[in-house]
């Protein structure tokens, strides 16, 4: 009863239900399209489960027409991150967060397109919002390796015998916000890599893998993220008195 009342607890904020929806999509994309491709007899349930995945990513667009303001509000308060200590994260975070906010309405726009409401090109703003994600990832994950060859060098730091010094509670603070930057880093690789297979034909691997693949690397980035969600609700839970 626990955990079912945590997974209505999470669908009903935003962010919980677009986790959910994002992981049961890809799921539908790897099943559905290992069945096209391997079991020929079953390739209608896997035609289904393909356009299922379809309209839950639709889904997702939809909802996203709706973010605008709530990153407008985030980057206004990060500004130049004036309270980041660390430059190299502060000028990589301010450019994310460009990133991030140019590409709503690029998205917006492609999806006007293709649904008759604008008179444009979909495929030039479908690519161009694609590449600011991608730009963003690949900013994160720069950031998430930084961080990580701080904290380790933090730890392994022999000045005046650091890590003997540190309580048991911040080393374990410090390994478990190592972690959280790997797994940070592995699911954007993971989201970086399908977002180049859907840059333009002859962009490195644009356009080459398959659907199932697609839902593959799409699932592994879903599941470190839900993961990811559990794990600083629970340290939450147990810091709350």
């Amino acid at each position: 009863m626990a955990s079912l009342s945590g997974l209505a607890s999470a669908l009903e904020s935003y962010r919980g239900r677009d986790r959910l929806i994002r992981t049961v999509g890809y799921c539908c994309q790897l099943v559905g399209g290992v069945l096209v491709e391997q079991r020929p007899a079953r390739s209608e349930v896997g035609t289904r489960l393909l356009a299922l995945s379809s309209q839950l990513s639709h889904c997702r667009t939809i909802l996203r027409l709706f973010d605008d303001l709530a990153m407008f509000m985030y980057t206004k308060q990060y500004g130049l991150g004036a309270e980041e200590d660390d430059v190299f994260v502060r000028c990589v975070s301010v450019l994310s967060n460009l990133a991030d906010q140019l590409y709503y309405p690029c998205e917006h726009i492609a999806w006007a397109a293709d649904a008759k409401v604008l008179h444009v090109d979909s495929a030039w703003w479908w690519s161009l919002s694609t590449a600011l994600w991608g730009l963003s990832l690949l900013l994160g994950i720069a950031r998430s390796l930084w961080r990580v060859l701080k904290l380790r060098k933090k730890l392994r730091s022999p000045m005046e015998a650091f890590t003997s010094q540190l309580p048991p509670s911040k080393w374990r603070a410090i390994e478990a916000q190592i972690q959280s930057e790997v797994l940070t880093v592995l699911s954007n690789l993971a989201d970086l890599a399908n977002a180049v297979h859907w840059l333009p034909p002859g962009v490195l691997w644009a356009g080459r893998f398959p659907p199932w693949l697609v839902g593959l690397l799409g699932t592994v980035s879903s599941l470190l993220s839900v993961y990811q969600a559990v794990r600083a609700g629970g340290r939450t839970d147990a810091t709350t008195p």
